[in-house]
């Protein structure tokens, strides 16, 4: 495999210079905004998550400027590190579960996404959007577990339905590539950077809720 051969995959793409898709790229600075913002607000596994947002902003950044098949992994591999992240922190903080079972949570991640990511992919137009398709399903899962804990679970559907909302953008910018040929990837960015953000606002809501219920 060719580790270095060029990628095109979004509509804003016209070519193989660096700044070939300027709005996409520039746009990831809003993952290392949010992360910024939240790691202020946050300690603990709270500022362990807002590392891994900044790094999503450098991954998906370093994508849409060298487009080939290395940065695609450096792209892809801090949101698969985020996603095991919270779902280890949602498990043992919101949950209540010890450390050990939340790991077996994070662990069960993987054969939950390798099971329907396929059954996702059937959809017709998803695309490669399916990839992603699995964690907005897992966030109400985990909402319903909360259900006892109105704010929290809220907290967790609002994410939910903001990811949603960012995948659709996701998935339009191909098909509506010849209408709007700036694409809607870019909104895809700004939408996720504002969901992991509010992801890790939920988290620590939880447990300052938590910390004043037990003092």
């Amino acid at each position: 495999m060719d580790w270095f051969a060029t990628v095109d995959g979004y509509c804003e793409r016209l070519g193989t210079a660096y700044w070939a898709e300027p709005v996409n790229a520039v746009t990831n600075l809003a993952f290392v905004l949010a992360a910024a913002v939240m790691w202020r607000r946050t300690a603990g596994l709270g500022r362990a998550l807002c590392g891994v947002l900044a790094v999503i902003g450098l991954g998906s950044f370093l994508f849409h400027t060298h487009a080939n098949r290395l940065t695609g992994v450096l792209d892809v591999a801090p949101i698969l590190g985020f996603i095991l992240l919270y779902v280890f922190a949602a498990s043992r903080d919101m949950l209540g579960l010890p450390g050990w079972q939340a790991g077996l949570c994070l662990l069960a991640f993987l054969p939950y996404a390798a099971a329907t990511v396929p059954l996702w992919g059937m959809v017709p137009g998803l695309g490669s959007s399916a990839g992603y398709a699995p964690v907005p399903v897992l966030i109400l899962f985990y909402a319903w577990l909360m259900r006892r804990q109105p704010a929290t679970a809220a907290g967790l559907a609002i994410g939910a339905a903001i990811l949603i909302v960012s995948l659709v953008f996701r998935t339009l910018d191909a098909p509506l590539c010849s209408a709007w040929p700036r694409g809607t990837h870019f909104l895809w960015h700004l939408l996720n950077a504002a969901m992991l953000g509010w992801m890790i606002e939920v988290y620590r809501r939880h447990r300052l809720a938590a910390s004043r219920a037990g003092g």
